[in-house]
């Protein structure tokens, strides 16, 4: 069976990059549509106004989340709006928004992360939700963006969270492929993928705590370059180049997550950086190498108990666990996972945390 990889045609990076947003533009259209966050076009403002100038033609924001009913909505402002290239700003729900919205409008997108949140920008496939915000699955796109630009002076405006999501995120490159090809992909692709997943790791474990330290003081510099290459490209390489399933368990407790109003909205990579953790734990790894993986996920600022997370009772953590349970990436477990045993593994790593 064929395989289509789809990568960016046009990738801009470093600091910088922002200054190249009109060229990039350029190259494929000459009346845009603006389409992002609050926040996020409030940040990217200054860039905006002083290289798009008269080829801005609307501006939306995206909305709360990536959902049909906002998607076709907007599809329908961006038609009417006679822009021949949109351009998505923001965090991984403005950029998986953009991203569906220009196929269904036809027309090609720029994507200018403010977040390094998710590998959204570069991937070819959109997150959906449902409107009351619970996870309802991937929507493969046509193609992979025409453009991305990321300049970490960008993302250095952000909260220092929001590069935590995207370390934690970005660890499940390793951790959840690992689970499930036991380490020893077989498709050419996918050990391009598996190896990609890697230097995610590498990259995070030497750099990760340093460009949590820069965005901090917000004086963006080398470590923050490279987790963002980490986050952005090797990590969407990670996703446009595998074969199959590469999500597991970190993953599917994230979707549990999602199934309770206090957790909801505490943020993907956030969830999926503690799933890591309690991923291993399913794995029955030791608790000197689960405390490894805490030690590395704290220097990144994710959550390593549950407390860290939100105070829960038994029967929410069972409404979490049958949630997460349930999920076609819990599925992509070597072995089957019961509620009880994720119940479990929360509760080991958790207390490892605490003990250390």
């Amino acid at each position: 069976m064929p395989h289509t990889l789809s990568f960016p045609a046009h990738l801009v990076r470093g600091a910088g990059a922002g200054n190249e947003i009109a060229s990039c533009v350029a190259r494929l259209g000459e009346r845009v549509f603006v389409l992002g966050g609050v926040k996020a076009l409030a940040a990217a403002e200054s860039w905006l106004s002083g290289q798009l100038a008269e080829k801005v033609v609307a501006r939306a924001h995206y909305g709360r989340d990536v959902t049909w009913a906002a998607i076709h909505a907007l599809t329908e402002q961006v038609k009417a709006s006679g822009a021949d290239v949109l351009l998505g700003v923001g965090g991984g729900k403005a950029l998986d928004t953009a991203k569906v919205v220009a196929e269904l409008a036809g027309l090609p997108v720029v994507m200018l992360p403010t977040l390094a949140a998710t590998c959204a920008a570069v991937s070819a496939v959109s997150v959906i939700y449902d409107e009351q915000g619970h996870y309802v699955g991937l929507h493969k796109l046509a193609k992979a963006p025409d453009a991305v630009i990321l300049d970490p002076a960008l993302i250095a405006t952000a909260p220092v969270r929001w590069l935590a999501a995207g370390l934690g995120d970005t660890l499940a490159k390793l951790y959840e492929y690992r689970a499930i090809s036991g380490g020893q992909p077989t498709l050419s692709v996918n050990m391009a993928a598996y190896l990609n997943g890697q230097l995610c790791y590498q990259l995070i474990a030497r750099h990760g705590k340093e460009a949590c330290a820069e965005v901090t003081t917000g004086q963006p510099g080398f470590a923050l370059e490279q987790v963002m290459d980490a986050i952005f490209l090797y990590a969407g390489f990670t996703s446009i180049m595998g074969v199959g399933d590469h999500v597991a368990a970190a993953h599917a407790i994230f979707d549990g997550f999602t199934a309770l109003d206090k957790t909801r909205e505490f943020g993907h990579g956030l969830l999926v950086g503690f799933g890591n953790l309690c991923l291993l734990a399913l794995e029955q790894r030791s608790d000197d190498e689960i405390a490894e993986a805490i030690a590395l996920a704290r220097d990144c600022q994710v959550p390593v108990a549950l407390d860290e997370i939100a105070s829960l009772d038994a029967a929410e953590l069972k409404v979490v666990a049958d949630a997460a349970c349930a999920t076609p990436d819990m599925g992509n477990m070597p072995a089957a996972v019961s509620a009880e045993a994720l119940i479990a593994a929360m509760q080991r790593v958790s207390a490892l945390a605490q003990r250390r």
